[in-house]
């Protein structure tokens, strides 16, 4: 897979637990590619952004099942990572939402 910022990091995940972690010990939440690595998501951030990252935290989240009247259906399982930024530096990404 050919790591580009914008091919590895998908979206900011914007959640009341992810402005937390933004405010309390700055880390930050993204949606990311399911193939991409630890050290993929911490070079993409760092270009993209122009921070210095600390750690990367991955985890998969398992898909919903949703119905539509009487079929169902499973959404698909997805990538999140939890980055932490070095002391001092801030992302913009969420700002004023």
């Amino acid at each position: 897979m050919k790591s580009t910022p914008f091919r590895v990091l998908r979206r900011a995940v914007v959640t009341e637990k992810s402005s937390a972690l933004k405010e309390l010990k700055n880390k930050v939440v993204f949606e990311v590619e399911k193939a991409a690595t630890k050290g993929q998501i911490k070079t993409a951030v760092e270009k993209a952004f122009n921070v210095k990252v600390l750690r990367v935290n991955t985890m998969v989240v398992p898909g919903k099942m949703k119905r539509m009247g009487k079929h169902e259906g499973k959404l698909s399982n997805w990538k999140k990572a939890v980055v932490t930024l070095k002391a001092g530096d801030k992302l913009e990404v969420m700002e004023g939402v």
